[in-house]
């Protein structure tokens, strides 16, 4: 486990937590955090990715704030925090960031060239805008907030995109929710699945949302998107 730097197509490097399988080589995923930064829950993400035989990197998203910031979902300072780097972030800049991340984790040694994207929150809103922007060979997206506002990007999505969504996402009104189901259900390559029940970050362990019995359905049906679709 590693810090790497990328390089930003507008100037500037940033930074990336790398984890690796055992074994050294696998198809890759960068990972893309929430609104807390490159913090302990997505680094473990990432080790437990290298523990399943990928190679896992986190770029630090927001680097132009705030490098290096890492906090938790434990206190109202530190929601404060979040909401104000998410506020201050630029989405089209985080996902240039990212295309660069899958660049980078494309090219490093042991990585077999297949590189998904995998994100919650914020993360799984730039998952989808990795699905539609970029050369990601699959996406995932852990209940992306804002997706019903780049719904007409959708007809761009060519890859395999997998998306969970929180039924009583509180971030995420119903009828949001029913755009983005709808939008997708014409996109032969999406597959969609809702929640009953559950809130927003259900699958954050730990967070005071957390479903183990939904989040255990969403990650395994995770793990077998990115077995089918990453496998040279």
């Amino acid at each position: 486990m590693t810090d790497v730097t990328i390089n930003a197509a507008d100037g500037g490097t940033f930074t990336g937590y790398l984890a690796k399988p055992a074994g050294g080589t696998g198809p890759g995923i960068v990972v893309i955090q929430e609104i807390f930064g490159v913090n302990q829950v997505m680094r473990e993400i990432c080790d437990d990715l290298a523990s399943q035989g990928y190679l896992a990197l986190c770029p630090d998203l927001f680097w132009r704030q705030e490098p290096g910031i890492q906090i938790t979902d434990k206190t109202d300072e530190e929601w404060a925090k979040a909401f104000e780097l998410y506020k201050g972030f630029s989405e089209v800049k985080g996902v240039n960031d990212l295309i660069a991340a899958l660049g980078v984790l494309r090219e490093t040694e042991g990585c077999n060239g297949l590189v998904g994207t995998l994100g919650y929150c914020l993360g799984g809103k730039l998952a989808y805008l990795m699905a539609t922007r970029s050369n990601a060979d699959c996406s995932v997206s852990y209940y992306g907030v804002g997706i019903e506002k780049n719904l007409d990007e959708a007809s761009a999505i060519t890859k395999p995109y997998l998306a969970h969504i929180a039924e009583k996402d509180q971030f995420v009104p119903p009828p949001a929710q029913q755009q983005i189901r709808d939008a997708l259900s014409k996109i032969s390559c999406v597959t969609v699945h809702t929640y009953p029940g559950c809130d927003h970050a259900f699958a954050r362990v730990g967070g005071a949302h957390y479903d183990r019995q939904a989040a255990d359905l969403a990650n395994q049906r995770t793990a077998a998107f990115l077995k089918e679709h990453l496998t040279a």
